[in-house]
């Protein structure tokens, strides 16, 4: 019986089986964990350069698929499969799924378009359609989301390609524009005055450009006028709390009215008000 079971194994266990297997073990075992630190480290490299968060992660991407298949091809030619025919038969397989499949094959090309024209990076906040958030990564098939209440949102790269996308942090200096209404009484220079004081104290306006103030149209009750005032991107959340606030408190301070939307009714002339008339028994029901 053992002899049986040493000559199988002499049988099939050779020398050249030996050696092929030593091979197997060195390309998986030293050749997995290089690739991977050759693409961390050429993407974090070529990332430092670029100054782009996208750009390292499509380099560590691309040398990482790369020497995986490279790995693949050497596994491969070790256990004795011929590349030639085994690249034939890929060929028609991969006719056959890219017809099965042209939505995938849709998001792959859209997906090389947003990484070759970059309108967004990973960090950027972007407006796609009804949704904003944070940009995580930019991939083949689709783009990440991170929205401010915390969700993960995966769109289309192909959806991206047909939908507008507003890259709001794109600068790094934006503009808000408020339209503040004052009553007709007010006196709108005073008014402006006010307002150019309140951004010059207010530590997220920015002094250059300097802030416009205009008035912009006679409204149904009030006199509006349009605030714009320019920021650094980082302080959008802060900026747009504050100045309100202050606004607020110093026409509450100032005596300026924030009129709501008033009706009045006249029975024909503007400068005589509708006659009221109180009758016999609208006297006897009320109260004494």
């Amino acid at each position: 019986m053992l002899t049986t079971i040493s000559e199988t194994i002499s049988r099939y266990l050779t020398p050249e089986v030996i050696r092929t297997g030593i091979r197997v073990i060195i390309i998986i075992f030293i050749g997995l964990p290089l690739v991977k630190i050759i693409s961390r480290s050429v993407g974090r490299t070529i990332g430092k350069k670029k100054d782009s968060l996208q750009t390292e992660m499509i380099v560590t991407k691309g040398i990482l698929y790369a020497g995986l298949a490279l790995i693949f091809v050497a596994l491969l030619n070790e256990f004795g499969f011929r590349i030639s025919v085994l690249l034939g038969a890929l060929g028609i397989f991969g006719i056959a799924i890219g017809f099965a499949s042209q939505t995938s094959v849709s998001n792959i090309i859209s997906g090389l378009f947003l990484i070759t024209e970059r309108p967004c990076e990973i960090g950027d906040m972007v407006q796609i359609g009804s949704t904003t958030g944070i940009v995580l990564s930019i991939d083949i098939l689709s783009t990440k989301l991170r929205t401010f209440d915390n969700r993960f949102i995966r769109i289309p790269n192909e959806t991206i390609l047909k939908t507008e996308m507003i890259n709001i942090s794109r600068f790094p200096i934006r503009r808000m524009d408020l339209d503040i209404g004052v009553a007709y009484k007010e006196d709108i220079r005073r008014v402006m005055a006010i307002l150019k004081d309140i951004a010059g104290k207010n530590p997220y306006c920015l002094e250059e450009p300097a802030p416009r103030i205009f008035l912009n149209e006679f409204g149904n009750s009030s006199i509006n006028i349009r605030f714009s005032i320019w920021f650094e991107k980082s302080d959008w959340l802060n900026l747009r709390t504050s100045i309100k606030l202050e606004i607020k408190e110093r026409f509450d301070a100032e005596g300026i009215e924030i009129p709501f939307p008033h009706i009045s009714l006249y029975t024909g002339e503007a400068t005589k008000p509708m006659p009221l008339k109180i009758t016999d028994s609208e006297r006897e029901s009320k109260p004494s």
